[in-house]
This record gives C-alpha cells, structure tokens and sequence, in this order.
C-alpha cells in the first residue's frame, strides 16, 4: 500500500511554487512534480525533507537529485507524449518517474547494481513501469534507440559520442558536463545525421558519471 497522505501533497503543491518561482515554466514538468510522491524515494530518516528544494543521500554515494534540477534538465529535454527517453543513471527512481507521468516511454540504465535491484523493485510498487537496465551508461543501449530525447543524471567528464549516436534527428541529449567541481548543464541537439548543436545553460553539482559496473 503506498502512503500519499494529504499532507504529503500539500508539500509537493509547495515545492511545484517553488520550482516554478524559479523558472520552471513547462506545465507538463509541474504537473509532474505535483503527482511523483517523493518522500517514497527516500530512507525513512529523510522523509520530513522529501519536499525540500535540495538533494539527499540515497546509499552506494549517490544523491537523489534537487527537484529543481530534475525539472530544469526535464524541461530542456521537451518532452512529448510517448517520446522514447534514455535515462542514464537511475539513481533512486524519481527522474524516470516524473517522465513517465509526463507520458513517456523511459528506458533507464544504472551501473550500481546495489541501486538497480533496489529500483526495480520499488518503482512498480508505486505504480511506475520503465524498462531497466543494469550497465554502463557512457555506452547507453544502442539496441534500443535512436531515442527522442537522452537524460544524464550525473556529471560527466566529456560528452560520450554513443550517447550522440543514440539520438534521432531533432532529439536533445541533456548532460552536465564537468567544469571543475561543478557541471555545466549541457544541451547537444542532432540537427542533421552528422551535425549537432551544443548549448550550455548555467552551473550545477552532480556526483561523477562513472565508467564500468559495480
């Protein structure tokens, strides 16, 4: 049984305004953010948080991202009914979840295993199906794609040229990339088989995109 109390949605209706005051416009991310019941993606200990503009710690090094962040790299992603989404780094869950209340397809790939079996159980419980993958998102699924659109979720030292290969034409890859300690949000757009357009939109902090699997 999922507990979603009306307190619990009291909070998220606060934290849309918050994102939203600081410019989040895309009525389909706010919508979403709205709906994903956050505090289900965190250890109990943090749940009086969940509702937090902030990130938090969720085991094996990892965070679940600020929702700020999740709706901002959502929004630059333009994100239609039934677009076919690559998500790299599955983390906690809560970034595919709030595609696929957008009504997207999500395939999603994570590289600790600690985390992917942990994922895999808790998203259907609460009502959310992507297709998992455990492995190493610089590689992305070529198989699967080419995708409408591709989310990274943690900072990446380069751009990964599968990553681009896996786009179609018109599609965008959202991905921070490392700048020193901090990332620079990274749109690279296909706009033809073998030309892409970059576009770099402000400074924020993600844990290291990293190679292999553990």
């Amino acid at each position: 049984m999922v507990h979603d109390s009306l307190r619990h949605k009291g909070m998220r209706r606060k934290l849309v305004e918050t994102v939203a005051e600081k410019g989040i416009t895309d009525p389909l991310v706010l919508d979403a953010i709205g709906k994903v019941p956050r505090h289900l993606f965190m250890e109990s200990s943090f749940v009086k948080f969940a509702y937090k503009d902030q990130a938090f710690p969720i085991g094996a090094g990892q965070t679940i991202s600020q929702p700020y962040t999740v709706a901002f790299q959502t929004q630059l992603l333009d994100v239609a009914t039934n677009s076919k989404i690559l998500e790299v780094g599955t983390g906690s869950g809560y970034q595919a979840a709030v595609l696929l209340e957008m009504g997207a397809q999500v395939f999603t790939i994570e590289r600790q295993r600690e985390l992917y079996v942990k994922v895999q159980q808790l998203l259907p419980k609460i009502g959310y199906q992507p297709r998992f993958f455990f492995g190493d998102g610089y590689k992305g699924l070529p198989t699967y794609g080419p995708f409408d659109g591709i989310v990274v979720t943690a900072g990446a030292p380069y751009i990964p040229d599968d990553l681009k290969q896996q786009l179609k034409v018109g599609a965008r890859l959202v991905i921070p990339v490392s700048k020193g300690e901090h990332q620079v949000m990274t749109v690279v757009e296909r706009v033809s088989e073998n030309e892409f357009d970059e576009k770099q939109y402000g400074m924020f902090s993600f844990v290291p995109l990293l190679k292999g699997t553990s």
